[in-house]
C-alpha cells in the first residue's frame, strides 16, 4: 500500500513540476509576435530561407506554391540519385545477363567459356585476362532447385543473387576446396526438405553436405538458398603452363548444371567460346537504367529487397505489379538524376575520400572491399552500411564473395586498383610510367596486372594493338631485376629492346587506370610489409 501512495503521490505532483519549469523559462522574456510565450528560434521557420536550391518562401512557416513546386522537384531529384546509387548491384547483374543472353546464353545449359582468356573485345567491369571464365545465369524462378556439378582443380568460383549478394563460394575458396564435387542452388521461395549446409570459410575443406537424391541416386551435395530467382554463377579456372587450353576443358567436360527435377534427364551443355566476341554486360548510366531497374523488381520475389529499398524505388514509380510510365516533369528529373548519380559513382570510385580505403600510408593504391567486408558494414555493423564503400566497388567490379575481403592467406584473391600516377594526377594514355613489382610478390598462385578503360571500366581496347592489355607472371616472359623485382612499363610506346616484354600499350588522349590482383594472397600482403611502388611518369 505504502508504494502504490507514493507512485499516486509522485504522478499527481507531476504537472506541478513541470508548470514550474514553464514558467521558469518564460520570465523575464517578451513573447514572439502572435504567441503568448518566447518561442525559441531554432525552431521557428523565417519567411525567407536562402539555400543552394534557391530561395524558399514561407508565410507563417507555409510554403508558398513556389516553393513546394520546388522543393518536391528537389526531393523527386534526390531520390533518383538515391536509387541510382543504392541500386548499382541490381542493374549490374541484369546487364550481365542480358549480355549473356545476347550471345546465346540464357537457358540453365549454356555456358559462355573464355576458351582464349577474356580480352578487351567484350565489355565486362574489370574482368581479367588471367584465368579461363566459365559463367551461366541461372533462373530458379523457371528451374527451381539447379544443380551445379563441378570438376576437380576449379579455381575461384561463386554464384550471386540479383542484387549481387553473395551466396556460395566453389572451387578453391568454397567448401569442395578445388576437390569438386555436387551443389544445389534453391530458390527463394523453395518449401522442399532441402536445409542449406554449412557453406562458410571456416568449413572449407569439411564435409558438411547432405544426402540428396539426385535423378535416382544418392549423392552428397552442399546447399545454399539464393534471396532471388535470377543468379549469376562464376567460374574461374587457373591457367596450366601458362596457357587456358587446360582449364577450359575442364570446364567443358567437367562442369554440369541441370534442375533438379530433370536430373534423370537433363538438357545437354553447350559452350559458347565467349573470346574475341564483341558484347555488353555493363548497366546503362542514362536514363535506361531506371528501365533495367524495373524488369529486375518484376522478376524477382518482393522478399527480395527490404521495405527500405523498395521504399526509394517506389518513390520515383518503379514498384513490382506497376507500370513505369513517368510524366515529362518527372521523366526530365530523372535524366538529370542519373547524370549526377553517375558523376558521384565516378567521383567515389576514382577518388575515395574514405582515408580507410588506401592500403599504404605512402601510396596511392586502395582496395575495393573497404572495411574488409564483401557486406560493407561499418564496424562491425554499429555503423550500419557504408554505401559509398558499395558503390565504389559495384560501379566498378562485379562477383562479390567473403573470398576477396578477408585475410585469409593462400586462399582467394586480393585486388587493388591505382587511378593515378605517383604525384596524383590522373593515368595519361599519351604519357609513360613505370611501376615496380618488389621480388617476391606475396601470390601463391600467381599476380597479374591489368589495364582498363575509365570509360567502360572494362579492358582497355587498343586500336591496331594487343586484345590482352595484362602482364601475369605465370603467362608472360617478363624481364627481372638483379634484386629479382620486376619493373612494368606503360605508355604509347615501348621501352628498347628487351625491356618491351615488360610493357603494356595505352592510348594516346585516352586515360586508363589499373588492377594488381594477387591470387592467393600471402601475410605479407596484409601486413603490408610487402608493397608495389606507385606509378612513376617517366617522360
Amino acid at each position: 500500500m505504502t508504494r502504490i501512495k507514493k507512485t499516486l503521490f509522485a504522478f499527481v505532483s507531476m504537472p506541478i513540476f513541470l508548470s514550474g519549469i514553464q514558467n521558469t523559462y518564460a520570465a523575464g522574456e517578451d513573447p514572439t509576435p502572435g504567441f503568448k510565450y518566447k518561442i525559441p528560434e531554432h525552431i521557428m521557420t523565417p519567411d525567407k530561407v536562402e539555400t543552394r536550391i534557391g530561395e524558399l518562401n514561407f508565410y507563417d512557416g507555409i510554403p508558398t506554391d513556389e516553393t513546394i513546386a520546388t522543393v518536391y522537384d528537389n526531393l523527386d531529384f534526390y531520390r533518383g540519385i538515391e536509387v541510382f546509387l543504392n541500386f548499382i548491384p541490381a542493374t549490374s547483374i541484369e546487364g550481365v545477363r542480358l549480355g549473356m543472353k545476347e550471345i546465346g546464353a540464357d537457358d540453365y545449359n549454356e555456358v559462355i567459356v573464355f576458351d582464349d582468356l577474356m580480352d578487351s573485345t567484350p565489355l565486362f567491369l574489370t574482368g581479367n585476362t588471367d584465368t579461363v571464365y566459365a559463367l551461366a545465369m541461372l533462373d530458379l524462378e523457371r528451374d527451381g532447385p539447379t544443380v551445379v556439378e563441378i570438376p576437380a582443380g576449379a579455381g575461384p568460383g561463386t554464384v550471386n543473387d540479383a542484387f549481387f549478394r553473395f551466396v556460395v563460394d566453389m572451387g578453391a575458396p568454397g567448401p569442395d576446396a578445388m576437390k569438386g564435387g555436387t551443389y544445389i542452388i534453391l530458390p527463394p521461395d523453395y518449401e522442399g526438405d532441402l536445409q542449406p549446409t554449412l557453406n562458410g570459410m571456416e568449413d572449407r575443406g569439411k564435409d558438411t553436405r547432405a544426402s540428396v537424391m539426385i535423378g535416382g541416386k544418392e549423392t552428397k551435395a552442399w546447399i545454399a538458398q539464393s534471396t532471388s530467382y535470377h543468379n549469376w554463377l562464376v567460374l574461374r579456372g587457373f591457367l596450366e603452363d601458362g596457357k587456358p587450353e587446360y582449364a577450359a576443358n575442364m570446364w567443358r567436360t567437367g562442369l554440369k548444371i541441370y534442375p533438379l527435377e530433370d536430373a534423370s534427364d537433363p538438357k545437354k551443355m553447350v559452350f559458347t567460346n565467349g573470346s574475341g566476341i564483341f558484347f555488353n554486360t555493363i548497366h546503362a548510366n542514362d536514363y535506361a537504367f531506371y528501365d533495367e531497374l524495373w524488369n529486375v523488381l518484376q522478376k524477382e520475389p518482393i522478399s527480395f529487397l527490404d521495405p527500405e529499398l523498395r521504399g526509394q524505388a517506389a518513390a520515383i514509380g518503379l514498384q513490382k505489379g506497376q507500370p513505369f510510365a513517368p510524366d515529362a516533369r518527372m521523366k526530365a528529373i530523372l535524366e538529370d538524376s542519373v547524370a549526377v548519380g553517375n558523376a558521384t559513382a565516378r567521383a567515389i570510385w576514382l577518388k575515395p575520400r574514405d582515408e580507410s580505403a588506401y592500403f599504404f600510408d605512402d601510396r596511392k593504391w586502395y582496395t575495393g572491399f573497404i572495411g574488409k567486408d564483401y557486406q560493407w558494414l561499418k564496424d562491425g555493423g554499429m555503423g550500419g552500411r557504408n554505401l559509398d564503400a558499395r558503390t565504389l566497388f559495384f560501379y566498378s567490379a562485379t562477383v562479390n564473395t567473403p573470398a576477396m575481403a578477408l585475410e585469409i592467406p593462400g586462399v582467394g584473391s586480393n585486388y587493388a586498383f591505382a587511378t593515378e600516377d605517383a604525384s596524383g594526377a590522373i593515368l595519361d594514355g599519351s604519357k609513360r610510367y613505370k611501376v615496380n613489382i618488389p621480388a617476391d610478390a606475396p601470390a601463391k598462385d600467381f599476380w597479374s596486372f591489368v589495364v582498363y578503360d575509365p570509360q567502360t571500366r572494362s579492358e582497355l581496347q587498343i586500336p591496331g594493338g594487343t586484345d590482352y592489355p595484362s602482364k601475369n607472371n605465370e603467362r608472360d616472359k617478363l624481364v627481372y631485376n638483379e634484386d629479382g623485382s620486376v619493373d612494368l612499363y606503360f605508355g604509347p610506346t615501348a621501352p628498347e629492346g628487351a625491356l618491351r616484354a615488360n610493357w603494356t600499350e595505352t592510348v594516346p588522349n585516352k586515360a586508363w587506370f589499373a588492377l594488381l590482383r594477387l591470387y592467393g594472397p600471402l601475410q605479407p600482403w596484409f601486413d603490408q610489409t610487402w608493397k608495389p611502388s606507385d606509378l612513376e611518369q617517366i617522360d
